[in-house]
Formats: C-alpha cells, structure tokens, sequence
C-alpha cells in the first residue's frame, strides 16, 4: 500500500484506526465516514434521528447533551477501544436575518455546532492521553471565515471551531495529538439542491473554479489531513471551497 493510503502507521505499513464521525449518516458525514471505510479503517458514527446509515458502527448521540455523548464513546469504546480519529460534523443550520433572529436560534445553533464540537472533543481527549495519539478535524464552513447574510449564528458556531482546534493544538500537540479545520465552500448536496437556479447562478459566479464541490472532496482533504502525510499539521484551517474564500 502506499504511502498516500496509510494513516499513523510507519513508512508505508497501513495502521487502521478507531474513527468516529458525528453526523455520519448523511451528507458530507456520509462521505467522509465511506472514505475511512474504504481505506480499511473501524469506521463508528453517530446520528441524532433518521436511520443507522448500514455498514457502519452506529450509534444514536446528541451532542447537545454530555450524558448522550459519553454514551456514545461508551459503546464505541466498547466495542472497538478508545477513538483515534475524531472528525465533528455534526450541525445545525436556523438562518434568519439579525433583526428577526430570536435568541434561542442563536443558542441552539451555537450549542449544538460549536458546544457540541467541545463536548465530542474533551471525550475524545480521554482516550488520545492513553494511547498517546489523537487526530482532530473540526467541520466548519467558509461562512465561518466569509460571513452570510441571515447567518450569525452559524458563521459565529463555525469560527468558533478555529479558535478550539488551536487552542487545542497548543495544549495537546506534545502528546502526540493534532487538531485541523477543514472548511467547505458551496458543496453538491440536498441543501444546494434545493436552491433556486438564479441563487445557483449567483454562487457559481463567485466561485473562481465555477463549479460546487463534491462530497468526496471534502472527504479526501479531511482523510488526508488525520494521514501520517499530515502528521506535522496542526492548528491549520484548510479550505475545500474552490477558492470561494481564498484569504480569509
């Protein structure tokens, strides 16, 4: 195998690891839970509601509520011992414009998409100080560095998580522990579907590649990025978004 295809092993000797990915079960978390599967690697998920995505050690979690979290780890490390790769994805989006925003829609955002991220993460941390080993990526969004209209609260939730991986980076670098931001612009999913073609239009015009990304894109930065390829990366925030925030 190559060395492309190796994650935290030595030279080019695969090392599958404990991945978790919260809000596995669709969208971007689908695609980024399919491509450690893929490479080999014991893949567990969590999702709030819907169904357990098959082929995937699942877990129903709420990142909203620590009892519901450390459930979750529970059966995972149950089942597969401590987590080494930790990507959360889990969000929530409530847009509105400032004046029309009502304070919970703030709140509940915040809480689930940067709270939640903390909650996962200091779980997570338990079991990186025992193996000596951690690997962190935060999903965040380029609206967390570019600003949206109608979007304070989410941009406010997704800065929030640059602020965590470096600060973290700092605390647990020397253990053997890193943590990124993986940042995607306008991807292809249900969400951008369902937008009118003008608005489409609009978006594709402020894109320098003119074109949305795939799921599978941003998946491969965010596999690349927990790889012993990446393993001197830490702290960094990296854009998958076609140049949309190049800058920022």
């Amino acid at each position: 195998m190559t060395a492309e295809n190796t994650t935290a092993g030595s030279g080019d000797e695969f090392v599958p690891r404990t991945v978790l990915v919260t809000g596995g079960n669709r969208g971007i978390g689908r695609s980024i839970a399919e491509a450690y599967r893929e490479q080999g690697h014991r893949v567990c998920v969590t999702y709030r509601s819907g169904e357990a995505p098959e082929g995937f050690f699942a877990v129903q979690a709420d990142v909203t509520d620590s009892a519901s979290v450390d459930q979750a780890f529970t059966q995972i490390e149950a089942e597969y011992g401590p987590v080494e790769i930790l990507v959360a994805n889990a969000g929530v989006t409530r847009d509105t414009l400032l004046l029309r925003m009502k304070e919970e829609d703030f709140t509940d955002v915040v809480d689930t998409n940067l709270t939640g991220a903390y909650r996962v993460v200091q779980r997570a941390a338990k079991g990186f100080l025992r193996k000596k080993f951690g690997r962190v990526v935060l999903i965040s969004s380029i609206v967390g560095l570019y600003g949206s209209p109608g979007q304070i609260n989410y941009a406010a939730s997704k800065a929030g998580l640059v602020g965590i991986a470096r600060s973290l980076s700092r605390e647990l670098g020397s253990r053997n522990i890193t943590a990124n931001v993986v940042a995607p612009g306008f991807i292809d999913t249900d969400m951008t579907a369902v937008l009118p073609e003008e608005t489409q239009a609009k978006y594709l015009d402020a894109i320098p590649a003119h074109r949305f990304g795939r799921p599978e894109e941003v998946a491969r930065a965010v596999r690349w990025v927990t790889s012993d390829e990446a393993a001197y990366i830490t702290g960094a925030v990296i854009p998958v978004d076609g140049g949309v925030g190049m800058g920022h």
